[in-house]
């Protein structure tokens, strides 16, 4: 795979896609906390893996219509939020995702008169996860809709982690499901992989299923309706387990 620039990435908080109110990402990090365990004989630092963190910082322009940054940031809730952060906007992109706290919604305005805001979400239970996009950034259904698939190279037995930013919506309900297949023709549902139902906009979730459940080959994004919908904007990230023992 060929180096990359950031160029049409994308920032989803809590259902609202912030990507156009967004001046850049300053900070992206997680993983184990490092534990210091240094011996007196030891000339060097020992260390082992503890919890698992994360961290997602940006900049962003002050925009007070509804639905942009203004309203969403500024409420600061103590409430969990999920953020997912788009590297390009292709089925099988990877995307940051992050269940997280917002700690702060800092402005400042320089000589230039540019007002902009610096936002700081820390990870909260789960740290931060890297996964692959099941959805070309915000894919947009009018009906029931079986979306294009995903070859992930191979069926894996550790689990996985999935999200789903419902951005807009008109209709009486939606459910977003992910579905797998061996051979890329014969699908079925991802048991525990199905998110709950949607019935208005603005929603947001994360699943995740045992670390020693399996995960064929193909993987694809498809909506299903009881009582019917004529429009479901959506991105869904799904972080498939490489290694065993994954645990949060």
């Amino acid at each position: 795979m060929a180096k990359q620039t950031g160029l049409g990435d994308g920032l989803l908080v809590g259902g609202y896609d912030l990507s156009g109110d967004t001046g850049g990402l300053d900070n992206i990090s997680g993983g184990p906390a490092a534990m210091e365990m240094t011996g007196i004989d030891k000339y060097a630092f020992e260390r082992k893996g503890g919890v698992r963190d994360g961290k997602i910082e940006w900049s962003s322009w002050f925009n007070k219509a509804a639905g942009s940054q203004h309203p969403v940031l500024s409420a600061l809730p103590r409430t969990d939020i999920v953020v997912s952060y788009l590297r390009g906007r292709g089925l099988g992109s990877q995307a940051a995702c992050l269940v997280a706290k917002q700690t702060n919604y800092d402005g400042k305005r320089d000589d230039s008169a540019v007002l902009s805001f610096g936002i700081e979400t820390v990870a909260n239970a789960y740290g931060l996860e890297w996964g692959q996009q099941l959805t070309s950034g915000i894919r947009t259904d009018t009906a029931a809709t079986n979306g294009s698939s995903l070859d992930t190279g191979a069926s894996l037995s550790f689990g996985g982690q999935a999200y789903l930013h419902l951005t807009t919506f008109t209709g009486t309900d939606v459910t977003v499901k992910i579905q797998d297949s061996a051979d890329n023709s014969s699908w079925a549902d991802v048991s525990g992989l199905g998110f709950a139902q949607v019935t208005a906009a603005r929603a947001s979730q994360r699943l995740a299923i045992s670390n020693t459940s399996t995960i064929r080959r193909y993987v694809r994004a498809v909506t299903v309706t009881t009582g019917g919908f004529t429009s479901a904007s959506f991105v869904v990230v799904l972080n498939k387990n490489e290694i065993a023992g994954v645990t949060f």
